[in-house]
């Protein structure tokens, strides 16, 4: 059954924090399908929140949009070096494997989904006079602001932290796009791009914005930071172990990373296509049992009002994970990808086993090697000084014996 441009756009925003340009989303929509783009810089490994941005993509496909992935290997690097460039491009090939076995584990059909590397067109000779044109008008402040919550932040910034927020500003222009989509992180930088695209003489998109999936410590959960997140590539020990250490303070439903993904990852994904969803806090049955949920709204209330204790809510959480990530454990499993993953991420190098017994007798064999060395030292300083006085009196005796003479 086709969709109405009002059904379209109707899923096309659902669940999202913010959009900015929707009236110009819908004037597309009226006449044809919507052009829009979702850029991933490949850095650390993918964790769950990618989850969000995954449901939304599904969202988009369903509503025909032409969606493409823009995979910034060149974003990538300029980010603070988050990605040695020699592991840039094994990277890139990850990302794209796995966004693309998290969109098939939850039955989204990617066969319309275009996958686009940034430098297959961020180093032509346009895109490069573009970025000088856009630096030439671009401040200083602007830029710092525009990526001061997605570029790493360090004590000494580097100029490529600069150039990050423009460059994503003008992948709108060489993708053709009607939209960016991304984090409400990223908004400062799509204001940027509402600002000055228009004075480089290109045409003002739209965005649209999810919001972020807090860490498991409380902050946004980040790629490059391993103790916020849970990879898609998590055992289920790993899961078990990192939910049981996150931070759930009974009652508190405003700084609650684990609340948080039951209401932007669990639901969304859960009621895609129009299924009904339900999440179970795992209670033990002394104290009454599990508790079944069909709506965040509900669940919050109750863990609001205590009803719901943060160790039956983790462990509903930790069983809801696992059985995301399992299909995705499984792909990852195969010769090819679990190649293709030690290229990407490889392995830390085994430490070099130290043996104290040894080193203290090398430590001991080293000491009397020094004290021999100035043992010897000394000898034959005392020796040098003894036959300097031999030569002086001998000189004497010789001079007084001639003056006898």
């Amino acid at each position: 059954m086709s969709l109405t441009a009002d059904q379209k756009y109707e899923l096309i925003t659902r669940n999202l924090q913010e959009v900015l340009g929707g009236d110009e989303i819908k004037k597309v929509l009226a006449e044809r399908d919507l052009k829009m783009y979702w850029g991933t810089a490949p850095t650390g490994r993918p964790h769950i929140g990618y989850f969000v941005p995954m449901a939304k993509i599904a969202d988009f496909l369903s509503a025909g949009v032409e969606m493409s992935v823009l995979l910034a290997d060149i974003h990538a690097f300029l980010d603070n070096m988050k990605a040695p460039l020699e592991l840039v491009q094994h990277r890139v090939r990850y990302y794209e494997a796995m966004i693309k076995t998290v969109l098939s584990s939850l039955g989204v059909p990617i066969e319309k989904l275009k996958f686009v590397i940034g430098s297959s067109y961020e180093l032509s000779k346009e895109y490069s006079m573009d970025n000088f044109r856009l630096c030439a008008l671009l401040t200083e402040h602007d830029a710092k602001r525009a990526g001061a919550e997605v570029v790493k932040q360090v004590s000494s910034p580097l100029l490529s932290g600069l150039l990050y927020p423009g460059m994503q500003a003008l992948d709108e222009e060489y993708l053709k796009v009607d939209a960016q989509f991304g984090g409400v992180d990223q908004r400062k930088i799509f204001i940027l791009a509402e600002k000055y695209m228009p004075l480089l003489g290109y045409k003002k998109r739209s965005h649209l914005m999810n919001p972020m999936v807090p860490g498991l410590a409380g902050s946004k959960m980040s790629a490059s930071d391993p103790d916020s997140k849970i990879d898609f590539l998590d055992s289920a020990k790993d899961v078990s172990k990192k939910i049981k250490k996150a931070f759930c303070e009974e009652g508190n439903i405003e700084e609650n990373g684990i609340l948080s993904f039951v209401k932007s990852v669990y639901f969304p994904l859960k009621t895609m296509n129009g299924q009904k969803a339900t999440f179970t806090c795992v209670r033990p049955e002394q104290y009454g049992g599990n508790m079944v949920y069909d709506n965040f709204e509900a669940l919050e209330k109750d863990f609001a009002d205590k009803v719901v204790h943060p160790g039956d809510l983790k462990a509903g959480v930790i069983a809801a994970i696992n059985e995301l990530l399992e299909p995705v454990r499984k792909a990852f499993e195969s010769p090819e990808m679990k190649a293709l993953t030690e290229l990407a991420y490889p392995s830390p190098k085994p430490a070099e086993k130290v043996n104290p017994k040894k080193d203290k007798k090398e430590k001991k064999k080293a000491e009397r090697a020094a004290a021999l060395a100035a043992k010897a030292a000394a000898a034959a300083a005392e020796g040098g000084a003894a036959a300097a006085e031999g030569g002086e009196e001998v000189s004497t005796e010789t001079t007084e014996e001639k003056k006898a003479e």
